[in-house]
């Protein structure tokens, strides 16, 4: 539950905070938008069986846009924010490092090497290679 709650603070603040709305509703459209997609998801098995995007039921459609598209971008969006937006000394008290050494190789691997190797996951996942050649 408490998994839940933390997936669907940040929408409900960013509803409360650039549409001005009270929170209690915001919490319910989000959670009415969630079950929505959740029941879609259920349907999916039985009565939209049936219904087919690219050959993907509604599920298989959900389930490859979070863990084919969303985690990558969400990884590689982080390691650019940690990297490139973040300061050296908030992300070193972040990460505790006293070492300069190991914070420079730190700070290396997340600027360049980890959106190189998020990319090539993500092109090698999506199979945009299949479709480009």
């Amino acid at each position: 539950m408490s998994s839940a709650i933390a997936l669907v603070e940040p929408v409900v603040t960013w509803l409360v905070e650039n549409f001005d709305i009270k929170r209690l509703n915001a919490c319910i459209w989000v959670g009415i938008l969630v079950w929505l997609l959740g029941l879609l998801s259920l349907f999916s098995f039985n009565v939209l069986k049936d219904w087919t995007w690219q050959d993907m039921t509604a599920f298989e459609l959900l389930d490859y846009l979070t863990a084919n598209i969303m985690l990558p971008l969400g990884g590689m969006l982080i390691a650019i924010f940690a990297g490139w937006i973040m300061s050296q000394r908030s992300t070193q008290e972040e990460l505790g490092i006293k070492s300069n050494l190991i914070y420079h190789e730190w700070r290396f691997l997340v600027r360049y090497v980890t959106p190189i190797a998020i990319f090539v996951v993500f092109v090698s996942l999506t199979g945009v290679l299949d479709f480009i050649f």
